[in-house]
């Protein structure tokens, strides 16, 4: 068989492992061929592609991003772009496809599927809120970059006698910043699935202000106070349709100042989440999802996704990882709660 492999959405760590591992087994095991399409969909739908081969994956297991290039493009955007990559893939010779990513490529793949594409998925995303697996690859080292950072913070907030905010990645799941905050001891963890009450907010600073210790408070980009009190949505979409988001962070400094007369800063990490060397654990899954998504393409099990279900990696359909998000449940923030103020 010839192997087509794309990487589409944001980038993250432990990418590259996973190409990598199909790409190793799939040569040595099966006797299969690979090709690599460049920039996730626009690859196919363009037909531009890389050499794909063992010595093209040599030394890419510890690299961030991907080899492969990434971009958001929606083929299904686009007059004509299914049947443009149904074209590409047979001007190619590919038999089938490897896409990793998130809620938007596989939502892609599994549309493609749908129209007699043979396609696998591998699960990528740094917010951890793709359904039916209990992990992705790459959440770890986005925590633990963000874990670092905290911990460098409360030393600052300590010294200055400021109110320190750190806004973290996610959406519409606030699975880092729950994470990130319980790890690294903050004093509010402000989530997008639990709107927040800023004078709630308030009082938690002011009683962390009585103890010789400065308040950290950890918030996810897609948190919003209570009844819309603000906007934080620039109104610009990309081509899935989602709003940029941005400035709840600043939103939360000049609140906290402005309400209790304290001091109040905040650090975005933004880009820095999903950048650079992948954590051990990332690594190892995202190997293992590698190994079993070329077993799936093998096999001729079509139309399903790789899945992390306890300790074992697990197949679902496509439409069952892609139909709703992974959102943190009221008990997990509860346990969070019991830290606050």
């Amino acid at each position: 068989m010839r192997i087509g492999v794309l990487t589409g959405g944001g980038d993250c760590p432990g990418l590259n492992a996973v190409i990598r591992a199909a790409v190793r087994k799939g040569i040595s095991d099966y006797g299969h061929e690979f090709i690599g399409f460049r920039d996730g969909w626009r690859g196919p739908l363009e037909g531009d592609t890389m050499p794909l081969d063992v010595s093209t994956v040599r030394g890419i297991l510890p690299r961030g991003g991907t080899i492969l290039g990434s971009s958001r493009t929606n083929p299904m955007k686009i007059d004509g772009g299914v049947e443009h990559i149904k074209d590409n893939l047979a001007n190619h010779g590919v038999d089938a496809l490897i896409a990793i990513g998130g809620e938007d490529t596989l939502g892609v793949a599994k549309q493609l599927f749908d129209r007699e594409v043979k396609v696998v998925g591998v699960p990528k995303t740094i917010d951890n809120d793709l359904n039916a697996t209990d992990y992705t690859f790459g959440f770890d080292t986005a925590v633990n970059i963000a874990v670092e950072a905290i911990d460098r913070l409360h030393t600052t907030a300590e010294s200055h006698h400021r109110a320190l905010i750190c806004e973290v990645m996610g959406r519409h799941a606030g699975w880092i910043a729950l994470h990130a905050g319980m790890a690294a001891g903050a004093n509010v963890v402000l989530i997008p699935e639990k709107p927040f009450d800023i004078e709630r907010v308030c009082e938690y600073v002011e009683s962390r202000f009585k103890t010789r210790y400065a308040p950290i408070i950890v918030v996810a980009e897609g948190a919003h106070p209570l009844e819309g009190q603000m906007s934080l949505q620039s109104g610009e979409l990309d081509a899935f349709g989602h709003v940029r988001l941005g400035g709840v962070g600043e939103w939360l400094a000049r609140e906290i100042e402005k309400r209790t007369g304290k001091e109040a800063r905040t650090t975005v990490l933004g880009h820095i989440q999903r950048g650079g060397t992948p954590t051990a654990f990332d690594r190892v899954l995202a190997t293992r999802f590698g190994l079993q998504a070329i077993d799936a393409v093998h096999q001729g099990d079509f139309g399903k996704m790789v899945a992390l279900r306890g300790t074992d990696i697990v197949r679902v359909p496509l439409a069952e990882a892609t139909a709703e998000l992974k959102t943190v449940p009221e008990s997990r923030y509860a346990e969070a709660e019991v830290f606050f103020g």
